[in-house]
């Protein structure tokens, strides 16, 4: 009888596909990790091929075991967690995709999407708790149903059905296998709670598809969306087939865990409390903040999300700000100033400046995110003078970063009413130490940063092992949370005042600025 050592889990990415081992304690034990093409037919549009990500998907689970020589049999559960919104139709009779999958940064529908915000914004907003958006994946099965020859007489006969990336890939996993949730799609086609709140579907007060907004967005056939459940499932999507068993030298693996990446991030972080926060930096920053059982409205139009789930009908929720470019700002840096030729040299070219010398950058390249919103704001950099060097610049994109954080997290003290205890970090950014000093001070807030940085597989695991009982409750999981370092304010308050009034400021002059001058950018 082998014992139960580990839990495996399927991350799915925006670039790629990682598999990892996580252990008992909290550790993992190895990743194996392969990209996947990017695809990008026209202007705005993005897609990646599906069968690639499951070709990708088989051989991270092959690396991983090689690499870290585990035997299958030790292995209690497999969870999944994803790159959000991201939508795929398939045919469940063989497997096939009907499109490519249409990646959550596509923007084709936003023709859809205006129509939506003229005549539905407030009933989206209530029932969902999202901001319409082509981000989403509603209007993303709208497009392909009037786009795809003879896609919506399919899905009225049932020949096709709709998932995101998790139900995807929890699909595959299982497929062949009779004790599967869903026997007649041949694979367990489910997804969770907090994948299902990213659709612009799903009604986040009821924990059902609401049948209204599939009429209001492309008359959706309810029979294509996939059944669904809670995060960490102790009644089992369903076992690996025979397909992916192969891999497991024959072993037969539950799945019951899943999802989406962010929300993954926070349990990772064991974030179990109300007003516990969450901040990934990575090419954008994603910041979510535990609300506990019942939603709010945002008042400064975040996002109020599904967070995780441990039982059928019964939730916890977040607040979620999206910010869209911060690490990305630190790239062209490099890429396109060629101010530093690799990201790490920024840290100490930043530290190296007392201050900014007056500088302020604001990152808009793609406009702002939450909390303003502003599709037409654009890149700035203000209060240059014949002494700025590029020190003060480096400086500068680093504490922008730290001020558009705490632009969310204003927003969030204000719908809640919570004083934020604490700020826990992950991502590639977190390791920079005079970023996460400077956001502890221009906060005021401390910053926890985590000894292991994959918070979002870690998440994925713990709820797997949750639903086979590998871990007993969240009290076991947060006894696995490793401190690497904590920032404490040292800044005066009356300095961090006048450096944020400075941030607003620069932020006042570059919202609009392709409304103003549209010529400059095509529009």
């Amino acid at each position: 009888m082998y014992e139960k050592r580990f839990v495996l889990v399927i991350d799915q990415g925006t670039t790629g596909t990682r598999a990892a081992l996580v252990s008992h304690d909290g550790s993992i034990m190895g990743y194996a990790y392969h990209e996947h093409t990017q695809i990008y037919p026209k202007p705005a549009w993005v897609e990646h091929d599906p069968l690639e990500i499951w070709e990708k998907t088989r051989l991270v689970i092959k690396e991983i075991l090689k690499f870290a020589k585990v035997d299958p049999r030790e292995i209690a559960a497999i969870g999944v967690t994803n790159q959000r919104e991201t939508t795929i139709v398939w045919d469940p009779r063989n497997g096939q995709p009907i499109y490519n999958a249409i990646v959550w940064q596509d923007r084709r529908t936003s023709p859809l999407v205006d129509y939506l915000k003229q005549n539905y914004i407030n009933v989206i907003q209530e029932r969902t708790g999202l901001v319409p958006d082509a981000y989403f994946s509603g209007t993303k099965i709208w497009w392909l149903l009037d786009n795809v020859p003879g896609l919506r007489d399919k899905a009225k006969k049932g020949e096709v059905i709709f998932g995101t990336i998790d139900t995807w890939i929890i699909w595959n996993l299982t497929r062949g296998n009779k004790n599967v949730l869903t026997p007649e799609r041949v694979g367990a086609h489910v997804t969770d709670y907090s994948n299902a709140s990213r659709t612009m579907i799903f009604n986040i007060h009821r924990l059902d598809w609401d049948d209204e907004l599939l009429e209001i967005e492309g008359k959706i056939p309810r029979d294509i969306l996939p059944l669904l459940r809670p995060s960490s499932d102790k009644s089992i999507y369903g076992y690996t087939g025979p397909e992916v068993s192969q891999l497991l030298g024959g072993v037969s693996i539950p799945v019951c865990g899943d999802a989406g990446d962010q929300q993954a991030a926070l349990f990772g972080q064991a974030g179990f409390e109300v007003g516990e926060v969450k901040s990934t930096y990575g090419t954008g920053n994603f910041i979510l903040m535990n609300i506990g059982d019942a939603p709010i409205k945002s008042k400064a139009n975040l996002l109020t999300t599904i967070y995780y789930s441990v039982e059928e009908g019964k939730t916890k929720y977040a607040l979620e700000g999206s910010i869209f470019i911060t690490g990305a700002a630190v790239q062209w840096l490099r890429d396109g100033l060629k101010i530093i030729e690799v990201s790490d040299e920024i840290e100490p070219l930043a530290a190296s400046a007392n201050d900014t010398g007056g500088v302020y950058f604001v990152p808009a390249f793609t406009g702002l995110g939450a909390p303003y919103w502003d599709q037409y704001a654009r890149g700035l950099i203000i209060g240059i003078t014949r002494g700025t060097e590029r020190k003060h610049i480096a400086r500068a994109v680093l504490e922008a970063i730290a001020y558009l954080n705490r632009d969310v997290l204003e927003a969030m003290i204000g719908d809640t009413g919570i004083k934020i205890p604490r700020i826990k970090v992950d991502g590639g950014a977190a390791r920079n130490n005079f970023l996460m000093q400077f956001q502890a001070d221009i906060t005021g807030i401390e910053v926890w940063r985590p000894a292991i940085f994959e918070t979002t597989s870690l998440g994925a695991g713990y709820l797997a092992g949750l639903a086979v009982g590998f871990w007993h409750d969240l009290d076991e999981i947060k006894q696995n949370w490793k401190l690497d370092k904590v920032f404490k304010p040292r800044m005066d308050p009356e300095t961090r005042e006048r450096l944020y009034s400075g941030w607003r400021a620069a932020v006042q002059r570059a919202l609009g600025w392709a409304r103003d001058v549209p010529w400059a950018y095509g529009l």
